[in-house]
């Protein structure tokens, strides 16, 4: 007789808890340097900031930080106090609110983005963390759509084509008697096309010796002048200088009459060389752009520099948080008469 082993069931993963989606390029970005969690993370926290956290801990990377998505899936709370929560978590140094430009070329965007860190860290951790982020070219990095079951596939679709039957030999058709015998086809011969020959596009030189006789019609220089002189006007060029340099040094001081324009701006070129820069024999380039950082108020949403927002928040939403700043004692002095205060109230309630 078979012995028959009995097992428990498995499980069903549980559900993660619904949230909202944001734009391409928005929403939660996760610190670096993440350690795994643990059951006693924010057991430190109030209760409602400790739930908030929790939840916000769990939502992966771009999914929805604005207010009104967290409360809309937060039951327990309004959007009142889920911004009181994220504010009171910044300045626990659990998340920063950051405005950063996305996307290449020409087409950039500014986009709002919450960086989140289940370690709390001080104001010089975030300031170095969003400096590096701020010099560093991050590709977008979109999160992956959730898992969804296909169900059950068509009995067409699951079929392979390995395992549908081959077919068999068909009979050879019989051809009709006009095709026994074709005729030679005659061989098409490909139309020629007149290939053009792009223009070929002038250069910096050529086009700044082109000008000078718009700027001063004692320079007027024809093609075959600009084409002579284009090797000495490209040294101009690789020695750094630009084409309004090269416009006013060919330009200044000029005579009352120029016999021979070419001659001329020829003599020129050749004496008023400017000097070669030390290590640079090229023109100046402009640097590659950087991706730019601006950090945001966790509060009002007022951008500035990552060290000008502590705990992140500006000047204004700081001086008003009861926590981040001492505030007046609450008790009287001991030198102020109570008794005297009472009596001159009472003095000024009487009536006539």
């Amino acid at each position: 007789m078979a012995t028959e082993h009995l097992s428990p069931a498995l499980r069903a993963p549980a559900s993660s808890r619904p949230y909202a989606k944001a734009r391409p390029g928005y929403g939660k970005r996760t610190a670096s340097g993440q350690r795994a969690p643990r059951p006693d993370d924010f057991a430190l926290m109030p209760e409602r900031e400790r739930y908030i956290a929790g939840y916000v801990d769990r939502l992966p990377d771009g999914a929805a930080m604005d207010i009104k998505s967290l409360a809309k899936h937060l039951p327990l709370y309004g959007q009142m106090a889920v911004s009181s929560a994220l504010k009171a978590l910044g300045v626990a140094g659990h998340l920063r609110r950051v405005r950063c430009l996305a996307g290449e070329g020409d087409r950039v965007r500014w986009v709002s983005r919450t960086y989140w860190s289940r370690t709390a860290h001080d104001n010089e951790w975030w300031e170095a963390f969003l400096t590096t982020e701020a010099d560093r070219p991050a590709p977008e990095a979109m999160p992956a759509p959730p898992y969804t079951d296909p169900g059950p596939q068509a009995p067409a679709a699951a079929a392979s084509p390995a395992a549908m039957p081959e077919p068999g030999p068909r009979p050879a058709a019989v051809a009709p008697a006009s095709l026994a015998h074709p005729e030679p086809a005659t061989p098409a011969v490909p139309e020629q096309r007149a290939t053009a020959t792009p223009p070929v596009a002038a250069s910096p030189a050529y086009l700044a010796l082109a000008r000078l006789g718009r700027m001063d019609a004692r320079l007027a220089l024809s093609a075959a002048d600009c084409r002579a002189l284009e090797p000495l006007a490209a040294a101009w060029f690789s020695r750094g200088v630009d084409a309004d340099y090269l416009t006013q040094a060919l330009t200044a001081g000029l005579p009352a009459q120029v016999g021979s324009p070419v001659g001329f701006v020829r003599r020129r070129l050749t004496d008023k060389l400017p000097p070669r820069l030390t290590g640079s024999t090229t023109p100046a380039t402009a640097a590659a752009p950087r991706r730019r950082l601006l950090a945001e108020c966790t509060e009002c949403g007022r951008p500035g520099a990552p060290e000008a927002l502590p705990d992140g928040l500006c000047r204004a939403c700081r001086a008003a948080a009861p926590g981040t700043t001492p505030a007046a004692p609450a008790t009287p002095s001991a030198d102020r008469d109570v008794h005297a205060l009472v009596g001159h109230l009472r003095e000024l309630t009487r009536l006539p």
